[in-house]
């Protein structure tokens, strides 16, 4: 029997097409550890070279070319920096200061970015908005209400007067607003209202889980941040007072009429060798956290 010329013949589905090496682990070439050895020895020669002036005179250290081999007065250096200013008092100013700046940044960011992003409330796009648009304000602008308010106080040259300002960063609540739009579904949230909890609970219990890894992230930046901060610590604080390390090292190398560079870099070395054990020691659970976060089940 002839079949019409109209009838349509039903075609087998088509199979999918394999992609060749699909699946395969690939393992990185020469040039790639080539590359990344000249990344990691760019990286790491500020640091080397600060030592090695660490170890130099300062004449030796502002000659030309400069060494690049280390010298025999690192130990003098050391005992020289650490003794023309309070340099231990500094260190754990320093330590204080970093400490609870990054803590109630990562726990008020968190609160606020939880805020902005789960919980539905009258102007919350206008009061993101202004939040945001603090950062455009240059930090200089503030400094004379700030230290006149601080004056009336009486906390010049206290902690206080740097940790207080310090208490909430705009970038962090914004940082941690974008994490959770993503990684915290609402009805997790709404799941855990039907089941009884209040607000504080569903924080604890549920927001700060989902948000551990963003936390991490936030808490180690703002740390070295304030860590490294020279600006506003120098003006409230006084070298020979309260100092944090940054206004110590501004008084280190003094002399008569010249400033001795291989002791100030010498400083320098002592204030950045926390940083680097807080990264040996933190830095598998800081990245260990990111990789949790970045997995969805």
């Amino acid at each position: 029997m002839a079949l019409s010329s109209d009838t349509t013949v039903a075609k087998a589905p088509r199979t999918p097409r394999v992609r060749r090496g699909a699946g395969r682990q690939h393992h990185a070439g020469p040039l790639t550890y080539v590359l990344l050895g000249l990344a990691a020895l760019v990286s790491l020669f500020p640091l080397y070279w600060n030592l090695v002036a660490a170890s130099h005179s300062g004449e030796r250290v502002v000659e030309a070319p400069a060494p690049l081999l280390p010298g025999p007065r690192l130990l003098d250096n050391l005992s020289f920096a650490w003794n023309q200013v309070d340099m231990g008092g500094a260190l754990i100013n320093t330590t204080v200061v970093a400490g609870l700046v990054a803590l109630s940044t990562v726990l008020f960011s968190t609160l606020a970015g939880f805020a902005f992003a789960k919980l539905p409330f009258r102007g919350r796009g206008a009061l993101l908005t202004l939040v945001v648009a603090t950062m455009t304000i240059p930090p200089q602008l503030s400094v004379i209400p700030l230290y006149r308010i601080i004056t009336d106080l009486g906390w010049v040259d206290q902690l206080q007067s740097v940790v207080l300002p310090s208490l909430v960063a705009a970038f962090g609540v914004f940082f941690m607003r974008q994490y959770l739009i993503e990684a915290l579904p609402v009805e997790l949230v709404e799941a855990a209202r039907m089941d009884g909890a209040h607000s504080l609970r569903i924080v604890w219990h549920v927001v700060f889980p989902v948000a551990r890894p963003a936390m991490a992230v936030l808490g180690m930046l703002v740390f070295v941040q304030s860590w490294n901060d020279f600006f506003w610590p120098f003006i409230a604080l006084t070298p020979d007072g309260n100092p944090t390390l940054q206004v110590a090292l501004a008084g280190l190398g003094a002399g008569n009429h010249t400033v001795d560079q291989a002791v100030v870099l010498t400083g320098a070395l002592i204030s950045t060798v926390p940083l680097l054990l807080v990264f040996a020691l933190l830095g598998k659970h800081i990245v260990g956290g990111i990789t949790a976060g970045a997995v969805k089940n």
